[in-house]
């Protein structure tokens, strides 16, 4: 039997789809859950934001107490278009600072402002600004569809990125940017600039599909990228949409057969 593969983590992408996550990601001895966003595209995700909810919520006391979700780092605010998340991020900074206090019986242990960041956007050093009225821990995400490589990515972000906000590497092998290995020397490179404890790396666990749309991840794909980052603190992306329970069990054999 093969070993098994190891996530601290898995990512939610919320959405009226998976309303009601469920998985058995801890036999890949996943404990947190980062949740993209709570409010997307003006719609809210829990109840009494102040913002007009959305048809069904999620039963956020069930998952409180569901072992992947141990700790939670809590996306806020988010538009699903990136244009138009780029365009409008101090209002969406505004809005996550608001809804970062609306309770949750949720074990929140981090914050996420959910506006990607990549090195084509010029007006990314703006976001510095932005940041500071956000709760800590914070943590963004940042991806590099350019291949402009790491030291460069690591020298670029260090240059504006405030020095006590987290970044999660999104590792492009959904989209076959770059392969798992190369992938890990992005991280390496962050690593060294930023310092360990503020990078965690996202593994895709898509690949495009055959007519446009995006499929799973195999057992073999995802394997090749959880063993190229060992060291590094993985969470899957993401769980409710691409990891189903057969896929889990497949990645986690043994965990499986002793459950």
């Amino acid at each position: 039997m093969v070993s098994d593969a190891h996530v601290d983590g898995i990512v939610w992408q919320t959405d009226n789809a998976t309303i009601n996550p469920t998985g058995n990601w801890q036999l890949l001895g996943a404990h947190d859950l980062l949740i993209q966003w709570i409010v997307v595209d003006d719609t809210a995700y829990i109840p009494n934001s102040g913002i007009p909810t959305a048809p069904h919520l999620p039963d956020w006391d069930r998952i409180s107490h569901a072992p992947w979700a141990q700790n939670v780092i809590l996306g806020l605010a988010g538009y699903q278009d990136e244009k138009r998340a780029r365009a409008d991020a101090a209002k969406l900074a505004d809005i996550s600072a608001a809804v970062a206090r609306v309770p949750t019986p949720l074990h929140v242990t981090g914050y996420y402002f959910p506006v990607e960041i990549d090195p084509t956007w010029t007006n990314a050093p703006k976001l510095a600004e932005m940041l500071r009225k956000l709760p800590r821990p914070l943590w963004v995400t940042i991806y590099d569809r350019t291949n402009i490589g790491g030291k460069t990515l690591a020298d670029w972000l260090a240059s504006w990125l405030p020095s006590d906000v987290g970044v999660f590497f999104q590792d492009g092998c959904g989209v076959y940017a770059r392969d798992p290995n190369v992938a890990r020397e992005y991280l390496d490179a962050l690593s060294s600039r930023l310092g360990k404890e503020r990078v965690r790396v996202i593994a895709e666990a898509f690949r495009p599909g055959e007519h446009g749309d995006f499929r799973s991840a195999t057992a073999d794909e995802l394997r090749k990228q959880l063993v190229a980052y060992q060291g590094y603190s993985v969470y899957l992306f993401d769980g409710p949409h691409y990891v189903s329970d057969s896929l889990t069990r497949e990645l986690a054999p043994r965990a499986a057969a002793r459950q």
